[in-house]
Formats: structure tokens, C-alpha cells, sequence
């Protein structure tokens, strides 16, 4: 029988000084990500995104804009991996320096290509800043992880 594990992330944008917030990720997916995690049975992807980045940043978001689908198949369990992807430029709050989960900080937009991102984080940008890609889809299994063709 094959699992389903259900994620998220949310880009954070202040347009008002051009800078998006990040985390660096010490448990999994290790490097500069957005934040974001897992959906908990019961729960609606929109209301698990809301309580990850309040869980993860201290910040409380609202106005969450869809903004594009991971979904990774493993091509011999048969296993399927989702990240629901979202941004927004509402939000309040206090942020949190670090959690568990990492350290949370807002950087530049500019200067976000400059640090060391999470592994394949890069090539997922465009979905969350040019709103160019609805779908980014890859296989994996133990020998090989595939890289992601985005539509």
C-alpha cells in the first residue's frame, strides 16, 4: 500500500521594502527554504498553511494566494508527495528568531539567490515570484531523485 504525505510552504512578501522571509531548515530539506510543513488529518491545506507559518515565524497570515503543485511520485513504492504552494503579502504579528525548525529572518528578494538554498528550492522561484508554473512534477526512489519538469 502505497502513501500519500501531504505539505505546504508560503512565500511571505513585503512589498513595501522589496524582501521575502525565509528559514533556514535544520531538520529536513536542510538550506534556505520558505516556510512551511506537514497537513494534519482533519485539516484544510489553507488552514494547515496559516498554523505551520504561525507554528514556524510567530506571524499570523491571511489572503493566501495558490500559487503552483509539487507532487513527486516514487516510481517503485508508489508513494506520492505533494507541497501546496502558496504566497501572501498579509500578515501581522511578532516574528520569532528560531524555532525547532530553524532560523526564520526576511532578506532581500535580490539577495535570495545569494544563500544556500534547500535542494531544488531554486528551480521552484518562478512559481512563487513570476507566477509562471502551476505544476512541478518528479519521480524518486531510493537510487534516484529526478529533477522536477514544471508546467
Amino acid at each position: 500500500m502505497s502513501n500519500v504525505e501531504l505539505t505546504n510552504m508560503c512565500m511571505i512578501y513585503d512589498r513595501t521594502n522589496n524582501r521575502v522571509l525565509v528559514q533556514e531548515r535544520v531538520k529536513s530539506w536542510k538550506g534556505i527554504a520558505f516556510p512551511g510543513g506537514h497537513v494534519e488529518d482533519g485539516e484544510s491545506i489553507v488552514e494547515s498553511t496559516i498554523r505551520e507559518i504561525k507554528e514556524e515565524t510567530g506571524l499570523t497570515i491571511s489572503e493566501l494566494e495558490p500559487c503552483g503543485i509539487i507532487y513527486r511520485f516514487n516510481d517503485q513504492t508508489g508513494d506520492k508527495y505533494f507541497v501546496f504552494n502558496y504566497r501572501t503579502e498579509t500578515f501581522s504579528g511578532e516574528l520569532l528568531e528560531e524555532t525547532d525548525e530553524g532560523r526564520v529572518f526576511w532578506i532581500n528578494r535580490e539577495e535570495l539567490l545569494e544563500l544556500k538554498l534547500s535542494d531544488g528550492f531554486k528551480e521552484r522561484l518562478p512559481m512563487f515570484f513570476d507566477r509562471k508554473f502551476s505544476e512541478g512534477f518528479g519521480t524518486w526512489n531510493e537510487h534516484n531523485i529526478s529533477e522536477l519538469k514544471f508546467r
